[in-house]
């Protein structure tokens, strides 16, 4: 319950501070290219249910059809712009509406799309035992996912072998032990890795 009014409370506050941010982007992503500001994407949330995840488009239209990872820096199916937002999270902004509606929470397991969950052992499985987040700590650990993603021969196999294992890892290590404070603490390595550095 209080991790509840904890996003209620942050997501809305967040939505009021960054809504002149979002007017920006949402013309900038207009001007760089054709297709939609929001990028809607099913993913997997809590008890295994899809729900409709939000971010802006940073991304050339259709190019999810090329596959679900991004890989390097340089993958051409990312916009100019798009290249910038995510290097940022900026692209991330659009799931306070997400946390808003209950779908979703401020820190928590990332959700994956149902083509990696079909990949999960009943172990693993456990981290569909609550909502998923904006971030975690094993975002902040891969944050530079998609250049590792790049450096390898076979990207798809190395992510649900490797890297996806690891994240969950971590976030199944969160789950046991998660609290309001421990999210406050999150919050703030987010902000120092992605942001302050």
């Amino acid at each position: 319950m209080l991790k509840r009014i904890f996003d209620i409370v942050f997501s809305s506050i967040g939505l009021v501070v960054l809504s002149p941010m979002f007017a920006v982007i949402w013309i900038m992503i207009k001007l760089d290219s054709s297709g939609p500001v929001i990028f809607k994407q099913k993913r997997v949330g809590k008890d295994n249910q899809d729900f409709t995840l939000l971010k802006f488009r940073t991304m050339r239209q259709f190019s999810e059809q090329g596959g679900s990872l991004t890989i390097g820096m340089k993958d051409k199916r990312v916009t100019r712009l798009g290249h910038v937002l995510r290097k940022y999270k900026l692209d991330e902004f659009p799931q306070l509406f997400n946390v808003l509606r209950g779908e979703m929470t401020l820190v928590g397991p990332r959700p994956e799309v149902r083509k990696f969950v079909k990949f999960y052992n009943e172990d693993q499985k456990k981290v569909l035992s609550v909502k998923p987040g904006i971030t975690d700590m094993a975002s902040i650990l891969y944050k530079n996912e998609n250049e590792l993603l790049g450096s390898v021969q076979d990207p798809e196999k190395f992510y649900i072998e490797k890297v996806m294992p690891e994240k969950i890892r971590y976030n199944l290590d969160y789950i046991n032990e998660r609290s309001v404070f421990k999210d406050f603490k999150v919050i703030l390595k987010t902000l120092n890795a992605i942001w302050l550095k």
